[in-house]
């Protein structure tokens, strides 16, 4: 009889065990998946790839639906390559960018390309006040786009210019 009672306990712990493993194994999986979907949902926001209202976008300062061009109409303005000291303190990192400039339609092409020497001393301004550090993240990066379309706005005047993309970048 002592027997039957201690082989009882082990065959209900081999079985308490396994059990134990396999929630174990859900509840990670899950924590898992979990994680990976705020990230996920953290990297479309940072991109601003996720949807936005219509009031979102306008406080934003953003155009809205309604008063921006249809794609068709919008242009697109190559911009020379940059190369740039950055503002570091021992002055060896520079950096080399080219972008693309979108427009609402093609008389704010031609008058940002009037406008080349202006628009080039903004942008070189600008990115030569930048350290390292002020480009090594990513925020920081959207950041500097957004600083980009507000100069480019200052010198063609109203909203023209609705997004910057950057296409070439080397810091070193």
């Amino acid at each position: 009889m002592a027997e039957e009672q201690l082989e009882a306990p082990k065959d209900g712990g081999k079985k308490s065990g396994k059990l134990k493993w396999i929630i174990i194994a859900v509840v990670i999986l899950a924590l898992l998946g979990g994680a990976g979907f705020f990230f996920r949902a953290q990297i479309m926001g940072l991109l601003g790839m996720g949807q936005q209202t219509e009031e979102q976008a306008g406080a934003e300062g953003q155009p809205v639906e309604g008063a921006q061009a249809e794609p068709q109409n919008t242009q697109l303005v190559s911009l020379p390559t940059f190369l740039v000291n950055l503002a570091d303190p021992l002055g060896r990192r520079y950096l080399k960018m080219s972008m693309d400039v979108e427009l609402v339609n093609k008389d704010a092409a031609e008058k940002l390309k009037k406008n080349e020497p202006k628009v080039r001393d903004a942008v070189i301004l600008l990115l030569s006040s930048k350290t390292f550090a002020d480009l090594s993240s990513m925020e920081s990066k959207l950041a500097l786009k957004d600083e980009l379309v507000s100069r480019l706005n200052q010198i063609v005047g109203g909203s023209m210019v609705l997004r910057v993309y950057f296409t070439e970048m080397v810091v070193q």
